[in-house]
């Protein structure tokens, strides 16, 4: 389920020789040189610094060179915090924007009146049901515990999904390992938002994962000469709101990797009540990698009140109106197969660039930022507004292994949502 991930904090590796479990398949490498921990091990100096403390706090100890060492509280998946030295540790793979996206520092500065408090929101939500037809049990536990929403859970839907494998997607759904935390107190920032592969996930323990691996080279004459697998070329296909592709989707507009993780790219239409799918109600649907809440469809026309009438909420991604120079051609490949056939459009919509906004929620009465799973580009949040720092499990655009063993060629049915904003 979750990849080699190297950028994280990998001094903590070892601490599972302590006895802490590890639950999931995350493959964190131990590097040497990190101020302080030796053997890949954080130092009692900087566990007892984050004593009472939550992620992301300020925290400082004294190293074994007795200089003070200044940082802050920080946690991978199922260790304890410990004091992480401003700048995280040294050997980390690539530097500013090199191999891992944008530092946080190229996200802006936090927006002090965004910051939330989560904890006693869904703190406690569970799922643990069999799914019939595909004859797996659906389990997720949610947990909130210092300063972290944990999440632990086996990435089978608790609902019915389309037929896998199919036509377009030889793949079969089986139990999978998720393991996911973030921060109970996120912050937003004043940038565009912070590029993420896998922006959220699902109540039931499934992940977002609204992007492809699928590329088309620019000299392309026939679509059937793309590779939605893990091709190669600079033109990255959607899954959603074309039909030049098919990447057997479902009714969920969800399918199934090569590893067997069944994962959302759209609105998961069998996780809405009757209420929502009737326009009736905005739903709680998933936590992002920063920690704010992810809602469905619907928030409310005026985001100050929840006395205001529900709509569906409108992205401000438009369909370029001139195609990029070099793209396959329109006549052959038409406008919004690719993801850089959108461009944002700002106050064309309801939406930021990470389609979301603050506002009102049934959740959050007084205001929470918040984003949103609309019908049209980007159909799930490409970005975050907060950090994920404390979030080791986020991947970063570009870092992602892709989905591989996927359908060539033009498509056979139109996926649901349309392709303009």
């Amino acid at each position: 389920m979750t990849r080699a991930i190297k950028r994280y904090w990998v001094p903590f590796l070892s601490i599972a020789a302590l006895g802490f479990g590890v639950f999931g398949a995350v493959n964190l490498s131990a590097q040497q040189g990190s101020r302080g921990g030796g053997q890949g091990r954080p130092t009692e100096e900087m566990l007892n610094a984050c004593v009472s403390k939550a992620a992301g706090d300020v925290c400082s100890f004294e190293s074994s060179e007795q200089d003070e060492v200044s940082g802050t509280c920080f946690a991978p998946q199922n260790r304890p915090l410990a004091c992480r030295p401003s700048g995280g540790p040294r050997g980390r793979r690539g530097g500013g924007q090199d191999g891992r996206g944008p530092d946080a520092g190229d996200q802006g500065d936090p927006i002090a009146s965004t910051q939330a408090q989560s904890l006693g929101v869904r703190c406690s939500s569970e799922v643990n049901e069999l799914n019939e037809q595909l004859g797996l049990k659906s389990e997720a536990k949610w947990s909130c515990t210092r300063g972290q929403r944990l999440l632990v859970a086996n990435g089978v839907p608790n609902h019915a999904t389309g037929t896998f494998p199919n036509a377009n997607n030889p793949n079969r759904i089986s139990a999978q390992t998720v393991s996911f935390a973030t921060t109970l107190t996120p912050v937003a920032r004043t940038g565009s938002g912070r590029p993420v592969k896998v922006p959220a996930y699902a109540l039931n323990g499934i992940k977002f994962d609204p992007g492809t691996a699928g590329r088309c080279e620019s000299d392309v004459t026939d679509p059937a000469s793309c590779d939605l697998g893990r091709g190669t070329g600079e033109w990255h296909i959607e899954a959603l709101g074309q039909s030049s592709f098919a990447f057997g989707d479902d009714e969920n507009h969800a399918h199934v990797q090569p590893s067997g993780e069944y994962h959302y790219h759209g609105i998961p239409e069998g996780m809405l009540t009757e209420q929502t799918a009737a326009g009736e109600a905005m739903q709680l649907i998933g936590w992002a990698a920063d920690g704010f809440p992810v809602y469905a469809r619907y928030g409310y026309a005026d985001p100050k009140y929840s006395t205001s009438p529900l709509r569906a909420m409108k992205s401000s991604y438009q369909l370029k109106s001139t195609p990029d120079a070099g793209r396959p051609s329109s006549g052959v490949i038409p406008m919004g197969a690719f993801t850089q056939d959108y461009e944002y459009v700002a106050g064309s919509g309801d939406l930021d660039e990470c389609n979301g906004r603050f506002g009102v929620t049934p959740d959050f009465p007084t205001g929470v930022y918040h984003y949103y799973a609309t019908d049209t580009y980007p159909f799930l949040q490409r970005c975050v507004k907060g950090s994920v720092d404390s979030q080791p499990t986020a991947e970063r655009r570009g870092e992602a292994r892709g989905e591989r063993g996927q359908g060539r060629g033009r498509g056979n049915r139109p996926p649901r949502g349309g392709g303009r904003s």
